[in-house]
């Protein structure tokens, strides 16, 4: 089925389930809406500042332990939003929510709940709206969520998008690209015959672990399985650029065409000629001059790096997420405590 809110392939959904993250438990609810659930720090979220004051108090060991939570999460860590069914109502799927895991789970999580989309229809921007009030009637305490990065493909070439950046922007990115003199570009497609060997299966596994260990959060880590089945699928309408250096893959970013869009999912790198050659900068321009070049509307470029992607020119939308704490102690101190946790649209309206 198509789910509202839905911007990635059906096929992407159901690798999730079949190979859900290391640590993850996934399926769908009888309404057919997906969940899984994973051992949850309160903190994963937090801003830096909040965390260090609370690293001062004594006995971190044992408090630390208590904040560690077994929850259950409504959504999928490989769709930009929330996904939910239109033929479902939200006040009934709240209901079944509540009745079905609210005393299995001592925390519940809708995540990524758009809010004003551009992204999507009015039909499910007023739907998520309805859904947020049914959750908050129910005692789920709403909290700001991230920023999901997005550029409009209204430009003419790569020269008219970099008019619209600062000088020192244009100057900085344009030394940047210089790079990719040195760099051989290719696209190839999941379901390629490369991806039936197993060596290169390990090489694109090993690149997206390289990226995951130097990220700031690490939560959904994705399996082997996930990967094969992602790579060898020859249904979706991806597209996967990959970045040679003398013959040497260094790096390759996996994205399908979905709803007249681009939408990014997975980079891979090889460090440190990853850095060396500034691939984060070059495969982002690559990505638009394919979305423009393809007569696409949109690249969607996800979620992760939300201040470098102002920086390189992109338009945000935002989201909710809607928490339900069982334990009333610890929802009283969540709802006195929301502001300390990350705000995208903070950070980026203060930018």
């Amino acid at each position: 089925m198509k789910y509202l809110n839905q911007l990635e392939p059906n096929s992407l959904i159901s690798h999730f389930l079949q190979h859900p993250p290391y640590d993850f438990n996934a399926w769908l609810t009888c309404e057919q809406v997906p969940l899984f659930d994973a051992t949850f720090d309160l903190l994963t979220t937090a801003e830096d500042d909040f965390k260090a004051k609370l690293d001062k108090i004594p006995g971190k060991k044992w408090w630390h332990k208590l904040i560690k939570i077994k929850t259950l999460f409504v959504g999928t860590t490989v769709s930009e939003y929330a996904l939910f069914n239109a033929e479902i109502t939200p006040d009934k799927f709240v209901e079944s929510l509540k009745q079905q895991y609210a005393s299995k789970y001592p925390l519940i999580v809708v995540k990524d709940i758009p809010y004003e989309s551009p992204l999507q229809s009015d039909f499910a921007n007023e739907y998520d709206q309805q859904m947020i009030t049914a959750l908050k009637q129910e005692g789920f305490i709403e909290l700001e969520g991230q920023a999901l990065a997005w550029v409009p493909i209204d430009f003419v070439d790569i020269d008219d998008y970099m008019s619209r950046l600062s000088y020192k922007r244009r100057k900085n990115f344009r030394r940047k690209l210089k790079s990719r003199q040195n760099i051989t570009i290719d696209v190839i497609h999941c379901g390629d015959d490369c991806f039936f060997d197993e060596e290169t299966l390990k090489q694109y596994y090993q690149l997206y672990l390289n990226v995951f260990a130097q990220s700031e959060i690490h939560f959904d880590k994705l399996s082997e399985d996930f990967f094969k089945a992602l790579l060898q699928d020859k249904t979706s309408n991806s597209v996967i650029v990959t970045y040679r250096h003398d013959g040497k893959l260094i790096g390759y970013n996996i994205c399908f065409i979905e709803n007249n869009a681009l939408v990014d999912k997975y980079i891979g790198f090889d460090y440190p000629a990853a850095r060396e050659f500034n691939l984060y900068y070059i495969s982002w321009f690559y990505n638009l001059e394919y979305a423009l070049q393809h007569g696409l509307k949109r690249y969607i470029a996800g979620w992760t790096d939300p201040k470098v992607k102002a920086d390189l020119g992109a338009t945000f939308t935002f989201t909710k997420q809607l928490v339900y704490i069982r334990n009333p102690l610890l929802r009283a101190i969540l709802k006195r405590l929301s502001s300390h946790f990350e705000s995208d649209r903070q950070h980026l309206t203060n930018k």
